[in-house]
């Protein structure tokens, strides 16, 4: 029996494959707590079995959303089943990726840290 060979990047293509298609499924969904996510990363362990989806939000509760997410895995699962060509579809565990926030507080940061500094270099009268 021969070996089949590791397909190169392929969980990045099975991540990126399914990151699409569940921000349709996520759409579909009729939970009042899911506003409007947005699927920023999938991570998907190397054996298939489980994947990481990291997600942010506009509008709504980030851990409300995330709980609803966790809530709707299962269905959301089911529906990657029937659009995905592999084998075993992972399971599905929602993370609310606080990048974008951290970002916000970097830049907010910044900008005091340069208006302070504004200040100290006018010239004294």
């Amino acid at each position: 029996m021969r070996h089949k060979r590791a397909i190169p990047n392929r969980g990045f293509r099975v991540a990126d494959q399914i990151q699409r298609d569940l921000a349709e499924l996520i759409r579909e969904l009729k939970d009042p707590r899911i506003k409007m996510p947005t699927i920023a990363a999938v991570e998907v362990t190397p054996d298939y079995a489980h994947a990481k989806v990291f997600f942010s939000v506009l509008i709504g509760d980030p851990q409300e959303t995330e709980e609803a997410l966790n809530e709707a895995a299962g269905f959301l699962r089911n529906g990657l089943f029937k659009r995905l060509a592999i084998h075993t579809v992972p399971t599905l565990h929602f993370h609310f990726d606080r990048t974008t926030e951290r970002a916000s507080e970097m830049n907010a940061l910044i900008g005091r840290a340069n208006a302070v500094r504004a200040l100290d270099d006018e010239p004294n009268d």
